[in-house]
């Protein structure tokens, strides 16, 4: 069983949509999701994927791009992380 877990910015990069996106399917119980502090983390089994089907370059490029929503949105995130 893959206990493997994402965050809804990565589900979002995964899936091709934006996180607000995924924040919506996961609120109307679409994408089965966890709630962690303030955030929501998601089983990659709920959304299609096993963490075998991720290719290295597919995990990379995951990877940039969230870093790329911190390098763009890190203030913001840390502000609302202290609503």
């Amino acid at each position: 069983m893959n206990n493997k877990f994402v965050t809804t910015t990565e589900a979002g990069i995964i899936l091709g949509l934006d996180r607000t996106q995924v924040f919506r399917l996961v609120k109307s119980g679409k994408i089965p999701a966890q709630k962690a502090g303030r955030n929501y983390i998601i089983k990659l089994e709920d959304i299609g994927v096993s963490d075998n089907e991720l290719s290295d370059n597919d995990k990379t490029k995951v990877e940039r791009s969230v870093e790329q929503v911190f390098r763009q949105y890190g203030e913001t995130i840390k502000k609302l992380g202290e609503e």
